[in-house]
């Protein structure tokens, strides 16, 4: 039997034997099939019958003779039966986030409600939550961290998280070490968020750790020097509000890290990849839905990066920012 190259639509590989059978016999019997497939003759009855019921076998009115579907047929139904098969199981999985508060709330019955401040213990901890806040992100990420280049490992880890908030339009701010561009691998990494949308700054002198999801949840380590010794997750309105203010005043310190490289990387003025697009959209397309439908973003995120345009170039209006934007050479 060779490969079971029509596997990816659900055939089995005596199944797809028989009806190879056919093709090359077409309108013979079934009887012997069996023996042909070497398979026990419940076997080869049951894979008849699930060709029928895929309509890639044809039986005539007395059902002593069999003829194949047409291949191309065949395979365009098996496809768009596919397609649909797959496209339930993603609905599925997405609706499946809502399990989340479910399965913690399992968690509930042994531990202590969340207070407003959670402690992680150990790396382990730490990273998984971290994994779980930024794939649920949907507004913004901030960030400061001070290292001095990040391991493969760390970028390995940390890109496939990146790169899927971008894409869903998550915008992202983050304060990094100017060290850090000493780094090859970590400047390249930084070079390569940009350009996907990110926001990134760059600071001579930062000790900070800092973590914000959505405006909601921060966290921060224990001992800044020893992120080992665990970090606190912070819920609490007022507590959040007041790293944020300190994210600011960081960022507001800090330089774009593409005037600081010099490099053209795409980008003018320091804009990303989604902020070039929101600005063409801005000045192209009549309403907000219809732009953030294009770009594949939320409307609130559309009008988000909008706002952010507007006051970096100073405009009071959307006309206005087209007509300073066009000026300065932006689009």
């Amino acid at each position: 039997m060779g490969d079971n190259e029509m596997s990816v639509f659900g055939v089995s590989p005596t199944e797809e034997e028989i009806y190879r059978h056919f093709l090359r016999n077409p309108d013979t019997s079934a009887d012997d099939i069996h023996l042909l497939v070497h398979t026990p003759p419940d076997e080869a009855r049951r894979s008849l019958d699930r060709l029928r019921e895929l309509g890639l076998l044809h039986p005539d009115s007395t059902h002593s003779q069999v003829s194949p579907a047409d291949p191309g047929v065949a395979l365009a139904r098996l496809t768009d039966a596919r397609l649909n098969q797959l496209h339930e199981e993603l609905r599925r999985v997405m609706r499946a986030r809502d399990l989340v508060e479910g399965l913690r709330a399992e968690q509930g019955s042994r531990l202590p409600p969340v207070q407003g401040i959670e402690q992680l213990e150990g790396l382990t901890e730490i990273r998984n939550r971290i994994d779980d806040l930024a794939f649920f992100a949907r507004d913004e990420i901030l960030s400061v961290e001070p290292y001095r280049k990040l391991s493969a490992e760390n970028i390995a880890r940390s890109r496939p998280l990146d790169l899927r908030c971008l894409r869903r339009g998550v915008r992202i701010r983050n304060v990094v070490l100017a060290a850090a561009l000493d780094d090859g691998p970590t400047h390249d990494y930084l070079r390569e968020l940009v350009k996907r949308g990110a926001q990134i700054r760059v600071a001579k002198n930062i000790t900070e750790r800092i973590l914000v999801y959505d405006g909601r949840t921060a966290l921060v380590p224990v001992d800044p020097k020893n992120t080992a010794r665990g970090a606190l997750l912070a819920h609490k309105s007022g507590l959040v509000s007041n790293i944020i203010a300190l994210f600011e005043k960081i960022w507001a310190q800090a330089d774009d890290l593409v005037s600081v490289t010099g490099e053209g990387s795409g980008e003018v003025d320091g804009l990303g990849e989604i902020e070039r697009r929101v600005l063409i959209s801005m000045c192209t397309v009549g309403k907000d839905e219809a732009g953030a439908r294009e770009l594949g973003i939320s409307v609130r995120t559309y009008r988000r990066h909008v706002a952010d345009l507007l006051q970096a170039l100073g405009a009071a209006s959307r006309a206005q920012g087209a007509l300073l934007a066009r000026e300065r050479g932006w689009i």
